[in-house]
């Protein structure tokens, strides 16, 4: 079994006759785990089926976003109950419902081949059917193993990256309002890189349940977080980050780092930052939401492309010692690496134009992103694709490139 506990981001909805609002839903849903959890633990399948005949016929009156943002709710009810059925040996039912689940989008690939409450099933060979299925879609290390190949020689289209001078205005009043020379120290870029990575991870909580605010500027942002007591997601840390980096004169990009997701039901990615060190002459992997730096046996950081390819080939890897979630989780190199940012690194994509205020929504302006992607995505073209919105006459602009040389491109 796997009693799951999901983070949901309310959302504010109009209400459609029929629907249930997902607030209201929520505590419903919350409620009825308990009650899932308590008829597993008895293995009183009436009582099961009952609860689950009620949490689908209400999960059903959900508005279509509202039925993908608690899928994770449905999906555990079915796998539970399939874990349930394998313990009263009750094969054919346990495997209907392991069925359910998967495709409901349960897809913990690691946690089914280790779950003994599935031994009973195990050996059945629609079990390993399914299980082999599922192998492409949650075995994480093994998508991205599949993924190694790139293209050196892909020569489509693509913009230069650029990365805004200390000397903008913004972003010197950045650097003289927080002080930021002194919070980098006087050591060469390498220290100061690390030492603004602690500032901002001891400064802003990361709250990954909510959005960032609608203007996305460290200035704005640090005083919302400040006046509101309230945290940022990965991209928001990321992005306060940055344009500390930007302030200083260090080149820097944030990294939108995202899983295959085949199925369209995995919205999970997380962003870092690659900062560029001109002592070491190589980008760094640097992620503020978890304080964390990566680096080889010999102790040098590393990139994100040199802990890709890594994580890949299984070599050697040293996660900071103090890598942690809001100083309070400690983060493991198994999960972190090999778990969570193994699955998240299947693609990368990146602002084109690194500066300040870079996200914030504005009329009249172009957003341009680049997205280095494997041979083995299933989505290769177009190589360019531009969207307009004509009510704010916004337009943004997505490169592809299957050569990590351009993306990867010296600043």
């Amino acid at each position: 079994m796997k009693i799951k506990q999901i983070i949901f981001l309310l959302l504010i909805t109009t209400v459609v006759r029929g629907q249930i609002a997902p607030e209201k839903f929520e505590k419903f849903a919350n409620k009825q785990d308990s009650l899932f959890t308590l008829a597993y633990e008895r293995q009183d399948v009436k009582t099961y089926n009952k609860l689950l005949n009620e949490f689908v016929s209400q999960y059903s009156k959900l508005s279509a976003d509202d039925k993908n943002n608690f899928a994770d709710y449905l999906s555990g009810a079915y796998y539970n109950f399939s874990c349930t059925y394998s313990l009263l040996n009750n094969k054919p039912m346990a495997l209907t419902y392991l069925k359910k689940s998967i495709d409901a989008g349960y897809i913990d690939y690691a946690h089914i081949q280790k779950d003994s409450d599935l031994d009973n099933i195990r050996n059945e060979k629609e079990f390993k059917e399914i299980n082999a299925q599922l192998r492409n879609v949650g075995d994480y290390l093994f998508i991205l193993r599949k993924a190694e190949k790139y293209n050196l020689s892909d020569n489509r289209p693509f913009p230069n990256f650029t990365y805004q001078s200390a000397e903008n205005s913004n972003l010197a009043t950045l650097r003289k309002s927080f002080n930021l020379d002194s919070i980098a120290g006087q050591g060469n870029d390498v220290l100061k890189i690390l030492n603004l990575l602690h500032w901002i991870h001891n400064l802003i909580p990361h709250d990954g349940s909510h959005g960032n605010p609608v203007v996305k500027n460290a200035m704005s942002m640090i005083a919302e977080c400040k006046r509101d007591n309230r945290g940022l997601n990965c991209r928001g840390l990321a992005m306060v980050l940055n344009e500390c980096y930007l302030s200083l004169g260090i080149k820097s990009r944030i990294v939108t780092c995202l899983p295959k997701d085949s199925l369209k039901i995995d919205s999970d990615c997380h962003v870092i930052n690659s900062v560029y060190s001109e002592k070491l002459k190589k980008w760094l992997w640097i992620d503020p939401t978890f304080n964390a730096y990566v680096m080889n046996e010999k102790g040098e950081l590393l990139s994100i492309e040199e802990v890709r390819e890594k994580i890949i080939r299984n070599e050697p890897l040293i996660l900071n010692p103090h890598a942690n979630w809001n100083n309070q989780n400690q983060q493991t190199k198994e999960y972190y690496l090999f778990t969570y940012m193994a699955k998240n690194l299947y693609m990368l994509e990146c602002p084109v134009n690194s500066e300040y205020n870079m996200e914030t929504k504005e009329e009249g302006r172009t957003y341009t992103y680049t997205t280095l992607i494997p041979l083995d995505y299933y989505e290769q073209t177009p190589d360019k694709t531009e969207d307009k919105d004509t009510k704010t006459n916004t337009t943004w602009i997505r490169y592809k490139t299957n050569n990590p040389t351009l993306f990867w491109q010296t600043p």
